[in-house]
């Protein structure tokens, strides 16, 4: 039976890509345009378009149109004339195809540059020898503690800001550069926010909220977090994001042309201030809980995402002008 289910499953497949190809050969007779024409006329710009136009060129039979979603940047202009070609459409009767294809090639290109780029920051280990390392981390101190000079680089004071111990190097193995790149931008970009998260997570009942509000949203068991490792945990999550994919909506959806680090840093700047909101919300007993509010967040963001209309719509200073819908 395990067999007989598999070889109909096989069936199956093959008949829809069949039915697939027979339906899109019917379309283009009947329309007079290819899939990326119907596909550009007939969606908006924006995630649901770059997607379709994703799906469209990966599952294509031609090699052109698989090997054009990871050409580089510098490549798309030449690529899009070669689809043009092949597809035997004049690009002076359609000069919006031209522009839209190149919009979410942009895109798409960008998007896997990207994950390429913040792999690149993740395997990097901190290392305190290197000047640049030890620069960004002192930074991050002056950021967070304005008011507050660091004794020492080995101190105990790095817990205040929610380290582990007296060397915050030993915390960012899981994340490598990427942990601290993203704290220092949350930090420098939206210091406002960035004190007040750590402040509540010091002193959560001595937050902005008065303790009217804290008694009215039932919060008064509220407890802290340690707010660098828990920044370094939301690394890993929009890290995970965005390998998997989920973050294409919203990065297809505010970013006109590539995304870049700076999108990248500005969600991670917008999942720690929903996060913490989160957390107070979720009011859990002790720190032990953190997993399972974590899961229940990430649950939380992936289901957002999965609207194709969908842009995690920032509301601080670190992404000012970042909607570009």
């Amino acid at each position: 039976p395990k067999h007989f289910r598999m070889l109909i499953q096989v069936c199956l497949y093959f008949y829809c890509k069949f039915l697939w190809r027979c339906l899109k050969f019917v379309m283009r007779k009947l329309t007079g345009r290819c899939e990326l024409q119907r596909i550009c006329y007939n969606t908006k710009p924006g995630a649901s378009r770059t997607m379709k136009i994703e799906t469209s060129l990966r599952d294509s039979k031609s090699k052109l149109l698989q090997t054009s979603v990871s050409v580089h940047p510098d490549a798309i202009e030449k690529t899009i004339d070669d689809i043009m070609e092949l597809k035997k459409i004049n690009p002076d009767i359609n000069p919006q195809l031209g522009i839209s294809l190149q919009a979410c090639l942009l895109q798409i290109v960008g998007y896997r540059n990207l994950i390429a780029d913040v792999e690149k920051l993740r395997r990097e280990p901190y290392d305190s020898d290197n000047p640049q390392h030890e620069e960004m981390l002192l930074k991050l101190w002056k950021f967070l503690k304005p008011n507050t000079p660091l004794e020492s680089r080995i101190s105990k004071q790095w817990c205040e800001i929610g380290f582990q111990g007296d060397d915050p190097k030993t915390d960012f193995r899981g994340m490598g550069l990427l942990g601290l790149y993203n704290l220092q931008y949350f930090a420098e970009r939206d210091s406002t926010a960035a004190q007040q998260v750590l402040s509540d997570s010091l002193h959560p009942k001595c937050s902005k909220f008065s303790k009217t509000e804290w008694e009215k949203k039932r919060m008064d068991k509220a407890i802290g977090y340690s707010f660098a490792i828990v920044g370094i945990n939301i690394t890993d999550l929009a890290y995970n994001l965005l390998v998997s994919g989920a973050l294409k909506t919203h990065f297809y959806n505010i970013a006109p042309e590539a995304p870049t680090l700076s999108h990248f840093q500005q969600t991670f700047c917008y999942l720690m201030h929903e996060f913490h909101k989160f957390w107070i919300e979720e009011d859990p007993m002790d720190i032990m809980e953190f997993n399972r509010v974590r899961e229940k967040f990430r649950k939380r963001i992936v289901k957002q995402l999965q609207n194709p209309d969908m842009a995690l719509c920032p509301h601080f200073a670190a992404s000012e002008g970042l909607i570009n819908m």
